[in-house]
């Protein structure tokens, strides 16, 4: 059923940039991407607000189970939203299914993420490595296939031509770390506030809330400043959302647990981050590259940005759980092993958003309408 909604999203997520594409003329696309953007941004937050609301609720006997009704009302309502308001948008001429890329491309990533979710239950045998490794192979595969159909006039899923551009490139590994780092803090952290201080998932969804709420004080600055100082603001954006991760890991080193009120500061400090980058990362990005490409690379940055969420997840919970396991081997108390293991990757997510600042240097100072 995770397949079969990931297919689903895969088919949706890349037509939100035709559909502002055809919908807007030029000088009003960069502020359509940029409430998008920050659409993005406010849904990775409310995603822990509402699950907890749902566990709580315990929807007929379900508990947790009833997070996955969280879509069926949002799919209602965006069906008949799109039903009555979003014009047709396709196409003069018709394209292409690229399959074997798209299933090199699936298999590559399944390789790279499958060996870093269950290596630690596996015990991180040498076979998990050549797993790891050989999504490398598919990888070069993919982009040998890509090359090759470009050269003859098809339609890849990724033209390797953009990888020559430097705003594209250098969007999609900043991405890949700002949303890697994104994704797997809001878990992780979760995890520490219920089983290491005891929280119910209500009440880490309300301590979560700050965040949301320093994301919706700076979302419609970003969005509104982007066409006018776009990197200065992403850059502002990453390196606060850093701080905030310091101010964390001092607060969970003191080994007690946090009260609200003390968590709501570094919390909101990195809301007020979120919003400043994450509406304005893709416009950025995009005016960099040409405009007959840019629903192509708006479709692949929007891919990179699940991934980098997936890979954040694997990698750093990999670190997480090996420094929780290891604390309860010394008799540790859940709160002292679950801040092991939160103090363990903050480090981490710092250091991602510090890289994702320096590369954002390679990104156009303006965001803008792409020409066309």
């Amino acid at each position: 059923m995770r397949v079969a909604q990931g297919l689903a999203g895969g088919l949706m997520i890349p037509q939100v940039f035709g559909v502002i594409r055809a919908s807007f003329a030029p000088e009003a696309r960069g502020k359509a991407l940029g409430v998008y953007g920050a659409v993005l941004g406010l849904a990775s937050v409310a995603g822990p607000l509402l699950g907890g609301v749902l566990t709580e609720a315990d929807l007929l006997g379900l508990g947790w189970r009833a997070v996955f009704w969280v879509n069926v009302p949002i799919a209602i309502i965006g069906l008949i939203i799109g039903i009555r308001f979003l014009p047709e948008s396709t196409a003069a001429g018709g394209a292409r299914l690229d399959l074997p890329g798209a299933m090199l491309a699936a298999a590559a990533s399944v390789l790279l993420l499958l060996p870093l979710v269950q290596g630690r239950e596996w015990g991180w045998p040498w076979w998990g490595f050549a797993i790891l490794a050989s999504a490398i192979f598919v990888a070069a595969l993919f982009l040998l296939r890509e090359r090759r159909l470009a050269a003859r006039g098809g339609q890849p899923i990724l033209d390797p031509a953009l990888l020559r551009v430097r705003a594209f490139a250098g969007g999609l590994s900043v991405s890949l770390l700002f949303f890697g780092a994104i994704g797997s803090f809001f878990l992780l952290l979760s995890l520490y506030l219920q089983l290491g201080t005891g929280r119910t998932a209500l009440e880490t969804g309300l301590v979560i809330l700050p965040y949301a709420v320093g994301s919706i004080v700076t979302s419609g600055v970003g969005a509104q400043l982007a066409h006018r100082a776009g990197r200065a603001l992403i850059v502002s954006g990453a390196l606060v959302l850093a701080a905030s991760q310091v101010v964390l890991l001092l607060l969970v080193r003191g080994g007690a647990a946090p009260s609200f009120w003390a968590l709501a500061a570094p919390l909101f400090l990195g809301g007020l981050g979120l919003g400043l980058t994450a509406p304005s990362l893709i416009n950025v990005v995009l005016a960099g590259v040409p405009g007959k490409d840019a629903g192509a690379a708006g479709g692949v940055l929007t891919t990179v940005t699940q991934l980098g969420n997936a890979l954040g997840v694997a990698a750093l919970g990999a670190v997480f759980f090996a420094r929780v396991e290891g604390s309860f081997t010394g008799a540790a108390t859940p709160l002292a092993a679950y801040g092991d293991g939160l103090t363990a990757i903050l480090p981490w997510q710092i250091a991602c958003y510090v890289v994702a600042a320096a590369l954002m240097f390679l990104l156009p100072a303006r965001a803008h309408a792409p020409h066309a």
